[in-house]
């Protein structure tokens, strides 16, 4: 049976962005007659907002979805950390004391300011054990070993994808220094003990998917399915951001948005073209749009958003996939 999941964090209200991609994360598990898994992923303490898990629980409800069992990643530590542990013992990971000034300096090319550099693998080989590189500064991260070559997969939506993660990443993050898990670690972990086989997010994660891959692989645990969704940007062209306050969920409700009618928005913006009154998108429950779901018709064009478009209902439609 497949099993898919919604995987929050409790950092902040959820908005539209978000409700399409775990409007659509639903949509195809239950279309498939699968499972799904609601997962608070709550591992990053510092930015984890007071009350914000029991308001994406409403969010999501009154989006009209439901979930078949329900976790908190960080009652699942023990198992991350024996995950890291095998990792370190089998030698594909290492530990890391460098900061982030030590890697930009070792870099000589500039880097769009959404991207990290590349680390540059200051640290691989250079300590014995975790316990030694913390003696000699206090703390360590832990790296993954970035092996030579390009790793390839087939995204559901995107099709045939390639990174060389060598020149892309280098050897990439998987426990923070003070030993919390890195996320690619914690999903990689907690999918495979979850029985999660189809994984539908956002493309801006299609890079950190060859990450988990190389992860899969060094744990020996069978990887999901893969669908990446188009991404919705604000009216200037930005990935739209929690902090995007006018268009969160509570602030549309606020407004008077329906659920039918966000959810009619969030087809239409995909592709998934319903008839609308005058041309606006339909407006219909999200287990009415099971019945007009499939991620092959969906468009991979990003949608461009503004609040005033929720509410009367236009939308900007997307690019030709």
């Amino acid at each position: 049976m497949l099993v898919g999941r919604l995987a929050p964090s409790p950092t902040g209200a959820l908005h539209v962005g978000h409700a399409r991609s775990f409007l659509l994360a639903w949509c195809a598990a239950r279309a498939a007659g699968g499972r799904v898994v609601l997962r608070v992923e709550d591992l990053d303490a510092p930015r984890v907002v007071p009350l914000a898990e029991d308001a994406l629980r409403r969010d999501l409800e009154w989006l009209g979805l439901d979930w078949d069992e329900e976790h908190r990643q960080s009652d699942t530590l023990t198992r991350i950390h024996t995950a890291l542990e095998r990792l370190l013992e089998a030698g594909v990971a290492y530990p890391c004391i460098c900061s982030r000034g030590d890697i930009r300096r070792a870099q000589s090319a500039p880097h769009a300011e959404d991207r990290a550099p590349a680390y540059p693998g200051t640290c691989r080989g250079r300590f014995a054990s975790l316990e030694a590189a913390t003696r000699e500064a206090g703390r360590a991260a832990v790296r993954f070993a970035v092996p030579p070559g390009i790793i390839r997969f087939t995204d559901e939506v995107y099709g045939a994808q390639r990174f060389d993660l060598a020149k892309l990443t280098g050897d990439f993050l998987i426990a923070r220094h003070g030993g919390a898990p890195a996320y690619q670690l914690a999903v990689v972990v907690d999918d495979h003990a979850q029985g999660i086989t189809q994984v539908v997010r956002g493309r801006d994660l299609l890079e950190s998917t060859a990450q988990q891959r190389l992860l899969y692989a060094a744990l020996g645990f069978e990887p999901p399915r893969f669908a990446h969704l188009p991404l919705v940007l604000d009216e200037h062209g930005k990935r739209l951001a929690k902090r995007s306050d006018a268009v969160s969920l509570q602030a549309l409700r606020a407004r008077g948005v329906s659920p039918e009618r966000l959810v009619g928005w969030a087809a239409e913006s995909v592709g998934l073209n319903l008839e609308g009154v005058a041309g606006a998108p339909a407006a219909l429950s999200a287990r009415e749009l099971l019945a007009h779901f499939s991620l092959e018709r969906l468009h991979t064009g990003d949608t461009r958003l503004t609040e005033q478009a929720l509410v009367s209902g236009a939308v900007q439609p997307p690019k030709p996939s």
